[in-house]
């Protein structure tokens, strides 16, 4: 493996950097190596401890590097939004600028930046969606990803996809992984990259064992969902106590795993002494920035008073806290785990990992010499395994899938991954997508688009959109509040619980939120104010129905046929009449699953199944929470999953036709008809086609080549024939006949795809085609659109904010006609219609800039868009007719 060792004596640590107009900056050896190492190959992973200054120093001096080049601009990412804008805080203050100007930040629903920006934090997920967005990334001459160690799905993708770039468009761009804990070997295996080792010079830091006692050990269901039990908590908050106790001067950061454990253990220390704050990633920015300053005017005998940061892993790397000089660790991690019998992804409670008790120990020692408890014996942190264990293997990959989908990698199949995604998480995230309408023949359709840009898991997010226009946004916000747990009920009727959710303070809080979030989708609308603020009600028990199988469309469920010798009760408790135990289901999907014994929702017909788990050892799932539905609103929840099929079968020496109706693996209906001789057949097609009686059934891919055709004809003429559908359909003999003839011989209908069409194009004038009518365009910024010919005149559709800096008029057929241009609202709608992009961003953009930047505050809506670049916080505007889909 090529390595670089930092030379301590190359600089001394108190010089300074400066060059042009750089503002001077503390320079150490360990920044300069890392800096100017990756020049010999491009790529580069710099593995450097806490404390050495990497992701503050770093970045400004490759910017000062890229200086006079024509990618000047240095993106980095950091794991977490806090991380983020601290860093850029940290980097603004060592240039002496002001935030938002040569520094900057995006994160989700944030950004402080301008046009001036050359360095800018960002999140992974901002970072792959300018990569969708335009993988050259123009001006960027410089990626960085920190801490890598912790393998966020994000991250790995993200540094798969500036890989692919880096080998096929821009070998000039810089690519840096960084990390003090990470399996450099890995990275530079897989990245074909050259290591940096930066000898680290932080402050000793001394471990102190805090083992809990036998009862404050038993963590529950460690590594399931029940989470870390209160007795062990209670061991932390006495930790922490001790820690005050034993060293006398600095704050104590103490690491918990996950929210709810954090405001546990805070409430606890209300009363030890010191300023107890909280942090993690749900809290507002002005409160996490409060913590980041440090300690305030506070003071106790004369003294500064003491701080106790109780913090999830958002302040485990990327984040210094100052003052902080002991660390408290409850050597737990949340990490998101797959559980294919129930078809969804969650948060489990595991150990960490000694990579992760490192980072968050090296906390300690940033500005002195610290201490750190860890809540466990030597033997426990010497059995904790040296990695967390990759995103990629572990969590749901639906958002994963549709990236790569996108990518026109699916599966992540050829990309420079670090771990291999398993198979059957692909799979099963694919048929999620399939199964929510978000994603047809590995492609996203715009509710998938839709459903990308919610801050809400894709199940809910649908739900949530096709559920509000249907039963009102107030409705459909609750009931999904109430999906968003985990609900193991004793009788399995949700409905039931719903008179105990309603009083609960999490019930409504996540409540809340969804009914924000219709609020923001309805552009904040007085209807949607008004259901934001409504009161909290009952529900109809066919709206709990819809929106359960919205969410869970491959869950609706069919109740098996009956056996003999065993009663069910109904809803009401009295003795099922039917000779059955009407428990036994058939879900969509194909699993079997039971109903709890004694459950009111026996020998229901139809079943929308929220939860289900499946026992050890057992065939069928056990029904943890579900509602009845009828089979209308079955069908309908689920379309994705209905199939109609024909088989040719034989009744009595003749043939027949059996018309098959499935949901899923569920038969609806099946019915059989004559079916005649196949010459008699053949004969009979091409008048049936021509006259309408039977209706092909065309491929999307065979239809759009049609419209092209007919475009080409209309514009041109000869020698491109019309293809009409009375033209096509009335000479089907010319272009169908060896369908027709293998449609006779087995009963079934042609099928028009593209080489169907194929055989009408005119030779040698087809080579033109793609020159003449182009199936898709590039954007000036480098996004490839998709040119919709259904319409007289071709169109593309693309985002106000994705025009920007795009003033060139498209021409397509020889530049005889000039492509209409619809942009739409960061929702979607459209709001100006043109020709000629450099007419409208210097005429009518003003006036629909003055009626949207109000809506749309979030959004850029720059005065002079003509020299403006796209906003890199937005999603992919849809490029595709809804219809058709």
């Amino acid at each position: 493996m090529p390595q670089r060792q930092g030379d301590p004596s190359a600089l001394r640590s108190d010089e300074t950097y400066t060059g042009g107009n750089t503002p001077a900056l503390p320079e150490t050896p360990s920044a300069t190596t890392a800096a100017t190492g990756a020049h010999p190959s491009r790529t580069l992973v710099v593995q450097a401890p806490p404390g050495t200054g990497k992701t503050t120093l770093i970045p400004p001096l490759l910017a000062h590097h890229l200086q006079g080049t024509s990618a000047v601009r240095v993106v980095v990412t950091q794991p977490r939004r806090v991380a983020a804008r601290a860093a850029a805080q940290r980097i603004a203050a060592l240039l002496g600028e002001e935030l938002g100007e040569r520094i900057g930040y995006t994160i989700r629903g944030e950004s402080k930046r301008s046009r001036h920006t050359i360095i800018e934090m960002v999140t992974p997920g901002v970072l792959l969606r300018r990569l969708q967005q335009d993988p050259e990334l123009p001006g960027v001459g410089a990626v960085i990803l920190d801490e890598v160690h912790e393998r966020q799905l994000d991250s790995d993708l993200a540094l798969a996809f500036c890989r692919d770039v880096q080998r096929s468009l821009r070998e000039d761009l810089f690519l840096i992984a960084m990390s003090a804990t990470a399996d450099t070997a890995r990275l530079v295996s897989v990245l074909e990259a050259e290591a940096v080792e930066i000898p680290g010079a932080a402050y000793p830091v001394e471990t102190r064992w805090a083992v809990p006692t036998t009862a404050a050990s038993a963590l529950g269901s460690l590594g399931g969902a029940t989470g870390v039990r209160r007795e062990f908590l209670a061991h932390v908050a006495q930790t922490v106590r001790r820690a005050l106790s034993e060293v006398p001067d600095g704050d104590v950061l103490a690491f918990l795993p996950g929210v709810r454990e954090v405001n546990e253990v805070a409430a606890q220390l209300s009363d030890c002494g010191a300023q107890v704050m909280r942090l993690h990633g749900s809290l507002p920015a002005a409160e996490q920035d409060r913590v980041i300053r440090g300690r305030g005017d506070r003071h106790v005998s004369g003294r500064p008073l003491r701080r106790v940061v109780v913090t999830t892993a958002v302040a485990e790397s990327s984040l210094t806290v100052p003052g902080v000089r002991v660390v408290v660790d409850a050597g737990l991690s949340r990490e998101p785990r797959l559980d294919y019998a129930r078809g969804v992804g969650g948060l489990v409670t595991v150990r960490e990992s000694r990579a992760s008790g490192i980072q968050r120990s090296g906390r300690a020692g940033r500005e002195a010499p610290g201490v750190v408890y860890r809540c466990m014996d030597q033997a426990t942190w010497a059995r904790l395994p040296e990695q967390s264990a990759p995103e990629i293997q572990t969590a749901d990959l639906t958002d994963f899938a549709l990236q790569v989908a996108c990518w026109g990698t699916p599966g992540g199949e050829g990309l420079a991954l670090l771990d291999t995604p398993p198979a059957a998480a692909v799979e099963a995230a694919t048929r999620t997508l399939e199964n929510l309408n978000a994603l047809v023949d590995g492609r996203p359709t715009p509710l998938g688009r839709r459903l990308a840009e919610l801050p809400v898991e894709p199940r809910v997010g649908r739900a949530l959109l096709e559920a509000c226009a249907r039963i009102g946004a107030t409705s459909a916000a609750d009931i999904c509040a109430l999906l968003s747990e985990e609900l193991r009920l004793p009788g399995a009727d949700l409905t039931r619980e719903w008179r105990h959710a309603v009083h609960g303070d999490s019930w409504r809080a996540q409540a809340r939120r969804l009914r924000r979030i219709i609020a923001q989708q309805e552009g904040g609308n007085d209807n949607a104010g008004r259901a934001a603020q409504a009161p909290y009600g009952d529900m109809a028990e066919e709206e709990w129905a819809l929106v359960v199988s919205l969410a869970y469309p491959e869950r609706v469920a069919r109740l098996r046929e009956p056996s003999s010798g065993v009663r069910g009760t109904n809803r009401s408790g009295q003795l099922d009449s039917t000779r059955t135990a009407g428990r036994r289901y058939l879900l969509a999907n194909g699993m079997g699953a039971v109903l709890p014994e004694g459950s009111p929702l026996t020998g229901e017909p139809w079943l929308a199944i929220a939860y289900l788990d499946r026992p050890q050892g057992r065939a069928d799932a056990s029904i943890r929470s579900a509602v009845p539905i009828g089979e209308a609103e079955a069908v309908a929840a689920a379309r994705a999953l209905l199939v109609e099929s024909d088989d040719v079968v034989v009744r009595r020496n003749r043939l027949r036709t059996r018309h098959t109706r499935q949901l899923g693996a569920i038969e609806l209906a099946a019915i059989e008809s004559d079916l005649a001789a196949p010459e008699l057949a053949r004969s009979f097609l091409p008048g049936a086609i021509a006259g309408g009686d039977i209706t092909l059934e065309w491929s999307r891919a065979a239809r759009e080549l049609q419209q092209r055709l007919a475009f080409l004809h209309e514009v041109i003429g000869e020698p491109w024939p019309a293809v009409d559908d009375h033209t096509l359909l009335g000479d089907s003999e010319r272009w169908l006949a060896p369908e027709m003839d293998e449609a006779a011989h087995h009963g079934t209908v042609p099928s028009v795809g593209v080489n169907q069409l194929r055989r009408i194009l005119p030779w040698p004038a087809a080579a033109r085609l793609d020159e003449l009518a182009p199936e898709k365009v590039m954007a000036a910024g480098g996004a490839t659109i998709r040119v919709d010919y259904s319409d007289a005149r071709p169109l593309i559709r693309l985002r106000v904010q994705e025009a920007f800096g795009w003033g060139k008029t498209l021409r397509v057929a020889d530049g005889r006609i000039a492509v209409t241009v619809e942009l739409l609202s960061p929702a979607g709608r459209p709001v100006a219609v043109t020709d000629d992009l450099a007419s409208f961003w210097n005429g009518a953009y003003a006036q629909v800039r003055a009626e949207m930047r109000g809506r749309y505050p979030r959004h850029a809506w720059p005065e002079d868009p003509l020299h403006a670049e796209p906003p890199r916080h937005g999603r992919r505007a849809p490029r595709d007719r809804p219809s058709g889909r």
